[in-house]
C-alpha cells in the first residue's frame, strides 16, 4: 500500500510540500513514508528521487510522463555541497537514436521533460551517506526564451551529428549546457545507429544530461545565462 500523499492539486500545493521537507534528512523523510535506504550506498544511487516523490505525491514512476502528469512538472533532486555547486550532471532523459534525422526539439521528450522542473537539492559532501542528505531550497523552474535557444541548438547538434553518421565523435564535451552521455547499466549493453555511409552498426545507448554548470547556475539565478 502506498504511504504518503495524494497528488499535489496545483504548483502551489507542491510548492508548500517541498518547503515544509527544507532541512530534513532524506533518511527521515523515507522513514515518514515507509521507505529505507540499503547499508550499502553504492545500491542507494536513485533512492533520493524515490523518497521524495513518495513524500511529495508524485505518481509518474518510470513510465513516460511527467513525474507530476496532472502538473506536468519534472521532479529533480540535484546532490550539491555546501555551497550550492551539484556534484555531477544531472540526467534527463534516453537520446532518441534511431529518430535521430525525425527528432524536432520543440516536439523532443527532453524539451517537455524540461518545461517544468521542481529542482530539489539533497546537501551533502560528495561522500556522505544518501540517507544523511538534507534538502535544501526547491524551486521551480522553467527555462527562458534565452535559455531554451541554447539548449535547442545543443540539442540539434548532437541529433544532427548522429543522423549524419558520425555518433561515435558525440563526446561528453559536446553541448554547452546539454550534454550526451552513455546511458547504460554496463558496456554490454547496445542500441542502433548508423555511419555516414549509412551501414547499422552497433553502440551504447545515450542519454541526455545537464551540465553542472548549468544547474549550478539556474539554482542560483534561474535566468542565467552560464
Amino acid at each position: 500500500m502506498r504511504e504518503g500523499p495524494e497528488p499535489p492539486a496545483d504548483e502551489a500545493e507542491l510548492v508548500r510540500r517541498v518547503d515544509a521537507l527544507r532541512g530534513a534528512t532524506l533518511g527521515d523523510v523515507a522513514k515518514s513514508v515507509g521507505l529505507s535506504f540499503d547499508a550499502d550506498g553504492v545500491h542507494t544511487k536513485g533512492k533520493g528521487g524515490e523518497v521524495l516523490e513518495r513524500a511529495l505525491g508524485a505518481t509518474g514512476g518510470s513510465a513516460k510522463v511527467h513525474d507530476f502528469p496532472a502538473l506536468a512538472i519534472e521532479l529533480k533532486t540535484i546532490p550539491v555541497n555546501a555551497r550550492g555547486h551539484p556534484h555531477e550532471s544531472t540526467y534527463v532523459c534516453t537520446l532518441p537514436m534511431e529518430d535521430a534525422d525525425r527528432a524536432e526539439w520543440e516536439t523532443s521528450w527532453v524539451r517537455s521533460k524540461l518545461a517544468r522542473v521542481l529542482w530539489v537539492p539533497l546537501v551533502s559532501p560528495h561522500d556522505a551517506l544518501h540517507a544523511a542528505r538534507r534538502i535544501g531550497r526547491a524551486q521551480l523552474w522553467s527555462p527562458t526564451p534565452e535559455q531554451d535557444a541554447v539548449l535547442r541548438t545543443d540539442f540539434e547538434d548532437a541529433l544532427g551529428a548522429i543522423a549524419l553518421g558520425h555518433v561515435e565523435a558525440l563526446t561528453a564535451h559536446t553541448g554547452r549546457w546539454l550534454q550526451v552521455r552513455p546511458k547504460a547499466r554496463d558496456g554490454a549493453a547496445r542500441t542502433v545507429s548508423w555511419t555516414p555511409d549509412g551501414e547499422r552498426i552497433p553502440t551504447v545507448p545515450r542519454g541526455f544530461y545537464l551540465r553542472a554548470s548549468f544547474t549550478a547556475a539556474i539554482l542560483a539565478d534561474p535566468r542565467a545565462l552560464p
